[in-house]
């Protein structure tokens, strides 16, 4: 028997896969790639990637050559911790923009508003 949850939310990573398949329909010649800095790790492999320098808080996206990184939250509910709010302030300071959006409808949007302004 199926049921239906009231208030269905998608995770950050489903609103990131829509974004990034969006983008790169919508800009086939543009660049854009993930950080693979989130998500479970094995114990073994979390010291490994720290000395590869895998860092917490960078944000989800990069777009290089727009200088754009982005990072998306859950619609509802979710928000940047203390070190992704200390990602987003030095990266602005040397010159980098960084979009904090709730979902890839807003992702979207602000990117857009983004790009006119560059191009």
């Amino acid at each position: 028997m199926a049921f239906k949850l009231k208030h269905s939310v998608k995770f950050e990573t489903d609103e990131q896969a829509d974004f990034v398949g969006w983008f790169r329909f919508n800009f086939p010649d543009v660049r854009i790639f993930a950080i693979p800095n989130g998500g479970w790790r094995h114990p073994s492999s979390i010291g490994r990637l720290k000395k590869e320098g895998v860092v917490a808080g960078v944000p989800d996206l990069f777009i290089p050559a727009w200088k754009i990184w982005v990072e998306i939250k859950r619609v509802s509910g979710g928000k940047l911790s203390a070190v992704q709010s200390d990602w987003k302030q030095y990266l602005e300071s040397v010159g980098y923009v960084v979009v904090v959006a709730r979902g890839c409808e807003e992702a979207k949007k602000m990117v857009l508003m983004l790009i006119e302004k560059i191009t």
